[in-house]
């Protein structure tokens, strides 16, 4: 825990909001994202908006101190950012597969979600790679 760069693991957490953000906007993937789960945007307006901001920090908080650990003190950008891709790709987009299979969730909202995933976990390991 000496090797953690809290600073950085606070930037990677915030690196998630600014990723998705463009993710999940109209510019990129919004309306196929609401089509997908059957969202309205008067039912997405209802929502208590900012406990869900404070919630998504406080696990992308955890997220980036748990790649911060898996990382240690030796990595630098490229190993970072290749070890957010593999935790991206080989953690979190097959078990997100595996319950889209069992929810019966559709491929592309399968795609959306694993590939923001998969970004942000890459450039979450490449800022605390990078930033010792």
């Amino acid at each position: 825990m000496e090797n953690v760069n809290y600073l950085a693991v606070l930037v990677a957490a915030l690196s998630t909001f600014l990723i998705g953000g463009l993710w999940y906007s109209p510019i990129l993937f919004a309306k196929a994202w609401m089509r997908e789960n059957g969202f309205t945007e008067e039912e997405l307006k209802k929502r208590n908006m900012a406990k869900i901001f404070s919630l998504a920090f406080l696990l992308g908080l955890i997220a980036a101190f748990n790649l911060a650990m898996f990382l240690g003190g030796e990595s630098d950008a490229k190993m970072g950012a290749f070890y957010g891709f593999l935790a991206g790709t080989g953690w979190v987009a097959t078990f997100i597969g595996t319950l889209y299979l069992f929810e019966g969730k559709s491929f592309t909202l399968f795609l959306i979600n694993a590939g923001y995933s998969i970004v942000a976990l890459t450039v979450m390991g490449l800022i605390l790679g990078a930033w010792k």
